[in-house]
This record gives C-alpha cells, sequence and structure tokens, in this order.
C-alpha cells in the first residue's frame, strides 16, 4: 500500500486497516511456522504496511494534541 494512499483514509478506516492487518501479519506467522506459507516476503510487506499505517496514525494523534494545547504546528 502506498503512502499516498494511507494518507486518504479517515482515521476510523485506518485504525480499522490496522486491526485487521495485525490479524493478517499473525496469520501470515502462523502459517509460515507450519512451513504452509510459499510466498515469504508477504511477511515483510505486511509488516511494512503496518509500520507505515501506524506512522501515519500517530503523525495524525501528534497533530491533534498539538492543536489542542494551542501550539500550531
Amino acid at each position: 500500500m502506498k503512502i499516498h494512499e494511507i494518507r486518504e483514509l479517515k482515521t476510523d478506516e485506518l485504525v480499522k486497516r490496522i486491526e485487521d492487518e495485525e490479524k493478517n501479519l499473525v496469520d501470515l506467522r502462523f502459517a509460515h511456522q507450519l512451513k504452509q506459507l510459499t510466498n515469504t516476503s508477504k511477511l515483510k510487506l505486511t509488516k511494512k504496511d503496518l509500520a507505515k499505517m501506524k506512522t501515519i496514525l500517530k503523525e495524525r494523534e501528534s497533530v491533534q494534541s498539538t492543536t489542542k494545547e494551542g501550539v500550531k504546528v
């Protein structure tokens, strides 16, 4: 998933996608341990997508907290 696609998502959609990706990552790890995962690069891509989504969410939380304090970024 591209970063600009993630930025277009609303915050609640982003949280839902993060939850789904975390579940997907657990399933991929489980399949990998059972030697059922043929394309192991999916693990790496899923982790990277998850990190991108969490970063965008953290940025949004940071901006909200600074605007509540009255400090402009």
